[in-house]
């Protein structure tokens, strides 16, 4: 495995909290208002793990949730990596974020703050994210380029947000986003029990691919298209093919192997940085996890097969 002659992870994906402002349907990660863990990192553990990052000269972290700006210590965490070069990515629904922790982040190496729009009315908004203020979104957007932050939008597709999905990449054009990241619905978290109601059909995601392909061509230039691969089934497959340099640290410091299974090869309350790296390189080669991800994407437990346009 290539993985095997890196040092050290050259990413690591942090979900940084199960609390969330939101309860959306289709949440992979079963968030929601008081989701919060009872063992998740407190501020020094957070502290540990991020020092560790820094001092193995990991090039980039990204920040999810939950709402990772829900936690007090997010901004004490994320400075102590910008200051020592990390490059951060972020992950928001847009409904907290205020100016003063958006110049906080902009003093920082930050690749990207993303935001998620998964409409462009309050209705087909509001259906996915239940309580949340489609106005909200737009103006943290706003604020995220007033701040001279990198924006990028995230569309959820779902058989009710599908129809708005090219006014949704029109209006993300005109606020100069520099990226609209999407890709099939995950069967994970929150939308597997749901999966029925959300779920489009093969045909509108030949449709979605089609008009994501026209407006690549269309905004080339302007702005970047993320959608490859497109179903999470692609994603395994090419896990399998060359498993990344990304550590996934859960926020009660558990480390997954890949976000489709639920086991954890290590933890950082208990195991340093470098201890996790090596036991997740290992997990990689394992044939017990080669299966169970081969289970995963010939057992039908992620929705449709690949949809090509």
């Amino acid at each position: 495995m290539r993985i095997d002659s890196f040092g050290a992870p050259l990413m690591v994906s942090w979900q940084f909290t199960r609390e969330c402002d939101l309860a959306c349907l289709h949440c992979c990660t079963d968030s929601w208002p008081g989701g919060r863990l009872s063992d998740e990192l407190a501020a020094d553990e957070a502290r540990r793990v991020a020092e560790q990052i820094a001092s193995a000269e990991v090039p980039y972290v990204l920040f999810g949730g939950g709402e990772p700006a829900l936690v007090p210590h997010f901004l004490d965490t994320a400075e102590l990596l910008g200051h020592a070069g990390v490059y951060l990515k972020v992950e928001s629904n847009g409904q907290r974020l205020s100016k003063q922790t958006l110049a906080r982040l902009a003093r920082l190496p930050m690749r990207s703050l993303q935001v998620s729009l998964d409409g462009v009315t309050q209705e087909a908004y509001g259906r996915l994210r239940p309580a949340a203020s489609l106005q909200a979104a737009a103006d943290c957007c706003r604020r995220v380029r007033d701040a001279g932050l990198p924006l990028e939008i995230a569309f959820a597709p779902t058989r009710f947000s599908l129809g708005e999905a090219e006014a949704v990449i029109e209006r993300a054009a005109e606020l100069r986003a520099f990226r609209f990241n999407t890709g099939a619905l995950m069967r994970l978290g929150r939308a597997a029990r749901l999966w029925d109601a959300l779920e489009p059909s093969l045909q509108d995601y030949r449709e979605f691919l089609r008009l994501l392909q026209r407006k690549e061509a269309e905004l080339a230039g302007r702005m970047e298209f993320c959608y490859r691969p497109f179903h999470l089934r692609e994603g395994v497959e090419e896990w399998l093919r060359e498993p990344p340099g990304t550590l996934s640290v859960q926020a009660d410091g558990k480390v997954r192997v890949s976000a489709v299974l639920a086991s954890s090869c290590a933890d950082l309350r208990k195991d340093s940085l470098a201890e996790a790296w090596d036991a997740y390189r290992a997990a990689c080669g394992s044939p017990d996890v080669v299966s169970a991800l081969k289970t995963v994407i010939y057992g039908d437990l992620l929705g449709h097969d690949s949809v090509r346009a």
